[in-house]
């Protein structure tokens, strides 16, 4: 049974090889999707699915947070006064940061499920490597 986990790995999600890691792994993932996602059995038969979805579905927000960043200032401008939007582009900074953090927790529980978690390839550091 395997105890290591890697920077970044969440902490809501046993370790792979640990007694429940697919279970708190699919509670873990289904918080991050949608709740309409928890109709679906499919999800909970094949968590490396539900990973998979959940994977598209927080690159969406990290896509969704770089776009509101890049725009806040011309779409704010004259809502909002400049103090504001300094303050909305510093959450935005905060969550880009967080939500990035959470795409690559997400990509290392796939790669888990998937079996082809390898911490010691070199490819490994060079993708875990935040870029925000």
């Amino acid at each position: 049974m395997s105890t290591y986990v890697p920077p970044g790995w969440p902490p809501e999600v046993h370790p792979p090889g640990a007694e429940r890691f697919e279970d708190t792994a699919t509670t873990w993932l289904l918080d991050l999707v949608p709740p309409e996602y928890r109709r679906y059995g499919v999800l909970r038969r094949y968590p490396v699915v539900l990973a998979r979805m959940a994977k598209h579905h927080v690159a969406a927000s990290v896509e969704a947070a770089r776009q509101g960043f890049r725009t806040a200032r011309t779409e704010l401008t004259g809502i909002v006064p400049p103090h504001g939007i300094d303050v909305v582009l510093d959450v935005y900074r905060r969550e880009g940061t967080r939500l990035v953090r959470l795409a690559q927790a997400v990509e290392l529980v796939e790669l888990a499920m998937r079996g082809t978690f390898v911490p010691e390839d070199p490819e490994y550091r060079r993708r875990f490597t935040p870029k925000l």
